[in-house]
């Protein structure tokens, strides 16, 4: 009141009052600039005293930690070899192997993680599911990919990227084909990022430096083999070739590395590895191609560095282009999420946001525009799913629920580090950044916890996946299934 009645008289407590504030917060500020150097000439000894090391994990800053998420392969070769000296589980040739192949993509047959083959448990016990088996494994982010009663991923071990096969009921390995080949980057490390894909009895792997091989799937046998970045002549791209080839017809599709000439995505035959089309002349992205119905057509939907595009499976031609840039320098990782017949959901995160995208018809072809946007929710490098008329997904490391029509946020509650999930039986199964398995409601009216268990340990970015009613976890240090049936 008296500022009002006296300016001057206010003006200048005002003046006086702004002062100490401004000098508290220049203290602050100096006193945190003081402490800064101290503080990381501290964790500097640590490091090189005390075995202290730095872990991303996802969030930014990094993780200090002692227990740093890194493969042992002593302890693979150990486990291997015991394994090798048992006789050819009965298993391999029993009734599960002879059941039809059904989680044989990344994320399963759509490869927009939902499981839909058999129901699955929804009422998990205090102490967690039912452990059917658990082994080490080499290092990389690959998920699963089931079929023919065998359990297929690709992993590092050592100075050689290894496509192994193991038994479903067991775990016991089967085969592994490897080839000389070692990638590595500061933030994820080391190993492989793509996950296998299977088709009529073959096998379809690609390293993080661009080999690709199909190879047999009962024996691993190699029946081709080609280097996508060598038949693009693209670059590496900075977190290695994470897409996941996608067999459509008589063709498998993958993407090329950075900055390509005139082929940003191939399609080679599948029988033969000969080329049968190049299309684009794009930068790629870590994402991995998917075939989808938009507007009545059927064709590739798939996501560059800038663009988001819907390609003829037949000959590769561009049908529609939307722009999608991720900020910050960064490129797509997220799964685009198929919301109904004409619109599909882009995510990603760095701020970056969300955005629903409608294909058209037009009378010279397709139309692409934007239905909403927002940044409710940042995919970093999961995915979201769709249910219902809802999706779920991770806004970076908090589950959110978001209305598919309108892009409203439901809610946003839990907590699960930069994790993967699916749907199966109306429930999310979430795989959290930290190891643990979690059991959630997809329902829009509010966020529900189930269950939750420590099912591996140490930092988790793998995609889980279930196939006849088993569920399988993996990370860069171990691997375990769970029994999921009713």
């Amino acid at each position: 009141m008296w500022t009002l009645l006296l300016p001057p008289v206010g003006l200048a407590l005002l003046w006086r009052s702004t002062a100490r504030l401004r000098r508290k917060l220049f203290g602050t500020i100096g006193i945190l600039l003081y402490c800064l150097p101290y503080c990381a000439l501290i964790i500097w000894v640590l490091m090189r005293t005390t075995g202290l090391q730095v872990e991303w994990r996802g969030g930014f800053p990094p993780v200090l930690t002692y227990s740093k998420t890194l493969p042992d392969y002593d302890a693979v070769d150990k486990s291997r070899a015991a394994q090798h000296g048992l006789p050819v589980p009965a298993a391999t040739n029993s009734a599960i192997a002879a059941l039809p192949p059904y989680w044989t993509d990344f994320r399963g047959p759509n490869r927009d993680g939902l499981y839909g083959e058999t129901p699955i448990l929804t009422n998990w016990p205090a102490a967690g599911l039912r452990e059917l088996w658990r082994q080490p494994i080499g290092g990389g982010y690959a998920s699963f990919v089931v079929a023919e009663g065998l359990v297929f991923t690709i992993e590092q071990r050592r100075d050689f990227e290894v496509t192994a096969a193991y038994d479903l009921a067991t775990g016991r390995e089967v085969w592994t084909n490897g080839w000389a080949a070692h990638f590595q980057e500061s933030m994820g490390g080391e190993g492989p990022r793509a996950t296998p894909t299977y088709h009529e009895g073959k096998l379809y792997v690609q390293g993080a430096e661009g080999d690709f091989r199909c190879l047999e799937a009962a024996t691993g046998k190699t029946l081709w083999f080609k280097n996508v970045l060598k038949d693009t002549m693209s670059g590496l791209l900075y977190f290695g070739m994470a897409s996941s080839p996608l067999v459509v017809d008589d063709k498998v599709i993958v993407q090329s590395g950075d900055s390509p000439g005139k082929k940003s995505v191939v399609a080679y035959d599948r029988a033969t590895g000969a080329v049968i089309w190049g299309a684009l002349d794009d930068s790629g992205a870590y994402g991995s191609p998917m075939l989808v119905t938009l507007a009545g057509q059927r064709q590739l939907l798939i996501a560059t560095e800038r663009r988001v595009v819907g390609l003829a499976v037949e000959t590769g031609q561009l049908l529609w282009e939307f722009p999608w840039v991720v900020n910050l320098h960064n490129r797509n990782v997220a799964q685009p999420v198929l919301l109904n017949t004409n619109r599909f959901m882009l995510s990603a995160g760095y701020g970056t946001g969300c955005e629903a995208v409608e294909i058209g018809k037009t009378d010279t072809g397709f139309s692409a525009r934007s239905v909403w946007k927002n940044k409710f929710l940042k995919n970093k490098f999961t995915s979201s799913v769709c249910w219902n008329g809802f999706v779920f997904g991770l806004d970076e490391d908090l589950l959110s629920c978001l209305n598919a029509d309108t892009g409203e946020r439901q809610w946003k509650d839990g907590r699960y580090g930069y994790g993967q999930l699916l749907v199966a039986s109306g429930c999310l199964i979430i795989l959290s950044g930290e190891g643990e398995l979690a059991l959630v409601r997809a329902i829009p009216d509010h966020y529900e916890e189930l269950a939750r268990f420590q099912a591996i340990h140490g930092k988790t970015w793998n995609h889980p996946a279930i196939a006849h009613g088993k569920l399988l976890v993996r990370n860069a240090v171990e691997m375990a299934c769970f029994d999921l049936s009713p």
